[in-house]
């Protein structure tokens, strides 16, 4: 069966965190190819991404109202992209007071958390799309060390996604094997669970997270984890449901899948670019195509700034692709 945001809130408060006294939603972990709590009751996950909370912070935006209204707006999971170059300007202990902060008001609202290394590029060669993702491989194995020892026992941090987008940008930035890629990720996980947390570990595909389909082939070693593709609208052409299966859709026969990024541009607004422009033809296609296949998703962006952007102030008004993934948003979770 599938666990309503009514049943999930009933468990929201009859579960209470050992530390510091405040709400520890309910732990989710992976059965089959489904995400589960209370033991066998799946749930399928329908959210929003922030912005980095770094820049949410520095606007004077990261505070309870805009979690209140992500969950107006139907969410029950939130993603935190934190980008390397912000962890390092403000510093771990900074970043993690804000990042509790945050974690602490979605917990309150019974909404689960996604923390996301927010980097693009090849990882192996330690080279990036752009300056503001450079990272290292000691620092991101340190970074999934430092999160992993602090979140331990914390169930509404659910989600770990150890790199946002694996790319070569077509050799641009040398090469990398998925057995290359794939090491990477396990060592992160190996270090993940050796300090103690029991978050899922989520691992993205190449092309921009878009391709999993050496999984087929060549899974990750290691149980209890999730796999993420990034499907914007113009990584295939139209129709897209019969490639979205080649593709990635296939894996959600036998691992529970989430769709960290998806959203829509339409050619002419502010920040439209590729691969996101498209129109509501593909939030049809894709809040379907995740629906008949039991596929979780998060959509970017809940922010006015970062396109695709899903608002256009601070007064919350619904961009184009704002209206239309609200509605889908809050039909799951019953919210108007």
């Amino acid at each position: 069966m599938k666990t309503t945001l009514c049943t999930l809130l009933l468990l929201v408060f009859t579960s209470v965190s050992f530390a510091q006294n405040k709400v520890n939603l309910p732990q989710v972990k992976v059965q089959g190819n489904s995400f589960v709590i209370a033991g066998s009751n799946k749930l399928i996950f329908r959210g929003v991404s922030t912005s980095d909370p770094d820049k949410l912070e520095r606007q004077g935006h990261w505070d309870k109202l805009y979690f209140e209204e992500i969950k107006k707006w139907g969410a029950n999971v939130v993603r935190f992209p934190v980008h390397p170059t912000a962890w390092r300007a403000r510093g771990k202990t900074a970043y993690l007071k804000m990042l509790d902060q945050g974690v602490e008001w979605a917990g309150e609202l019974g909404i689960y958390v996604i923390i996301d290394w927010h980097s693009i590029g090849n990882l192996k060669n330690e080279m990036y799309q752009s300056a503001m993702y450079d990272t290292s491989i000691k620092e991101t194995y340190d970074f999934w060390r430092t999160i992993s020892i602090h979140y331990k026992g914390n169930n509404t941090v659910a989600f770990f996604e150890l790199f946002n987008e694996p790319t070569i940008m077509q050799g641009q930035l040398g090469t990398c094997s998925w057995a290359e890629w794939s090491r990477l990720m396990e060592e992160c996980i190996v270090i993940i669970r050796a300090n103690g947390a029991e978050a899922i570990p989520l691992v993205a595909g190449f092309n921009w997270a878009y391709n999993l389909t050496e999984v087929a082939n060549q899974p990750i070693n290691a149980e209890g984890i999730a796999y993420v593709s990034h499907p914007y609208p113009q990584k295939r052409n139209k129709p897209w449901e019969a490639q979205w299966t080649k593709d990635w859709g296939f894996v959600a026969k036998k691992y529970p899948l989430i769709l960290t990024e998806i959203g829509f541009a339409v050619a002419g607004e502010r920040g439209a670019h590729v691969p996101v422009i498209s129109d509501e033809s593909y939030g049809e296609a894709i809040t379907k195509y995740a629906d008949d296949h039991g596929i979780s998703y998060v959509v970017w962006d809940f922010d006015p700034n970062w396109a695709p952007t899903l608002f256009t102030d601070w007064n919350y008004t619904p961009s184009r692709q704002g209206i239309f993934f609200k509605k889908a948003l809050q039909k799951h979770s019953g919210q108007k």
